[in-house]
């Protein structure tokens, strides 16, 4: 049995036929080819698509990541079940036009899931590389991701690959779109050191910006809102596994966070 999820323009394009051999052949620019994934872009009556193809991974790698203490990553489903529960929880996400999985032994599965282009939104890595970014709209953005994230731990989801990197934002309303879901996890409640590893994601691929400690509060603030603890020992855990991600990437201390 197969699981077929298709909106437009799929539903219509792949009418009568097998979608997973449609997604097997086609092209475009290509962003990540691994072993048993390939992540590329087309795009249909000049709108873009991207697509996150998945074959089997096999048993070694599952049972590798086992040893490792990681949770493998076996399809595309946790990703479209991330963005439908992102929805629900009102938090902005890539839109899903098309999913599909078959095969359910996780070694051997197939899957596939389509998203619809962000169009014109960059990254806030990108978006601090290339301008000058007022006081202001350091605050907004703070805000903006202390919501996001406040909002995706109180609904019990925590994306396991958390930077800056994977918040698209509009240039015409500012709003921040998280991406690259395929790790998150959905439980009734996000774990501590799940929360922390996330925070300490956003702290650590933030801190060559210059950083100050009422930035940082305001995030808290809109975090803490949303329904999430927000204590000392939380702050301090934080902190500390963001620096030590800051030394394990550039072989040197962080930098001081400004007063």
């Amino acid at each position: 049995m197969a699981e077929i999820f298709l909106d437009s323009p799929f539903d219509s394009l792949w009418q009568g036929k097998d979608p997973f051999c449609e997604v097997a052949t086609l092209s475009g620019e290509e962003f990540r080819r691994v072993k048993s994934r390939r992540t590329f872009r087309i795009e249909i009556e000049g709108k873009g698509f991207f697509i996150k193809h998945h074959l089997g991974v096999g048993w070694k790698e599952i049972f590798k990541d086992l040893l490792q203490f990681k949770i493998p990553v076996t399809g595309a489903d946790g990703e479209f079940h991330a963005i439908c529960h992102l929805e629900k929880a009102q938090v902005p996400t890539m839109n899903c036009a098309g999913f599909g999985q078959r095969f359910f032994n996780p070694a051997g599965k197939e899957s596939f899931i389509i998203t619809r282009e962000l169009a014109g939104m960059v990254s806030l890595e990108d978006f601090f590389a290339g301008n000058e970014v007022s006081a202001e709209m350091r605050k907004d953005i703070a805000v903006r991701l202390g919501i996001s994230l406040g909002r995706m731990h109180a609904s019990g989801l925590n994306h396991r690959d958390c930077y800056i990197c994977h918040f698209l934002r509009s240039p015409e309303t500012g709003e921040l779109y998280v991406i690259d879901l395929h790790r998150a996890q959905i439980r009734k409640k996000v774990p501590f050191r799940y929360a922390v590893k996330d925070v300490a994601g956003i702290l650590f691929s933030s801190m060559h910006l210059g950083l100050n400690f009422r930035e940082i509060l305001y995030f808290y603030r809109e975090y803490k809102k949303a329904g999430n603890p927000d204590s000392k020992r939380f702050r301090k855990a934080v902190l500390r596994a963001a620096k030590e991600l800051y030394y394990k990437e550039y072989g040197q201390q962080a930098p001081e966070i400004r007063g």
